[in-house]
């Protein structure tokens, strides 16, 4: 039997990025820190669904003070996925907190925006809302 444990990204900024998630209600499960590789782990799973995480792996900087490494497209990821129960106001809040929404959802069902680090996040309406503005006129920004 297969059983799926979580999905890891790699990030900059913990705090950035759990304030990010919890926009789109991930809350923190656990998390755990190694001072001898440096690093620490931290995942988030929406209320009740602990079985579906997200792990955040933020490796600490080099103990001479050098930046922590960069990490740039991804290195393939393609997305996480999040079905919300209203995808206007989940996006509302996210413009609210100054992220953009890189894919409105034009057509009241599915919308892209990014963490502080650059991973995908589609957001899928539960159900079907019909297109509003001003969601319905926005264009598309950058990737996604």
């Amino acid at each position: 039997m297969t059983k799926y444990l979580h999905t890891m990204i790699r990030v900059t900024d913990p705090d950035a990025t759990i304030a990010f998630f919890k926009l789109i209600g991930l809350e923190e499960t656990r998390r755990m820190e190694s001072e001898k590789g440096r690093f620490t782990l931290i995942f988030l799973a929406p209320p009740g669904q602990e079985d579906a995480e997200v792990e955040l792996t933020y490796n600490w900087p080099a103990e001479d003070g050098s930046a922590p490494e960069k990490y740039d497209g991804g290195r393939n990821f393609g997305h996480l996925a999040y079905r919300v129960d209203d995808i206007y106001a989940t996006c509302q809040a996210i413009m609210d907190a100054g992220h953009t929404v890189h894919r409105p959802p034009r057509d009241g069902h599915m919308a892209f925006v990014k963490t502080p680090d650059g991973i995908s996040v589609e957001l899928l309406q539960d159900g079907h809302l019909p297109p509003q503005e001003p969601w319905a006129s926005m264009e598309n920004t950058g990737s996604w």
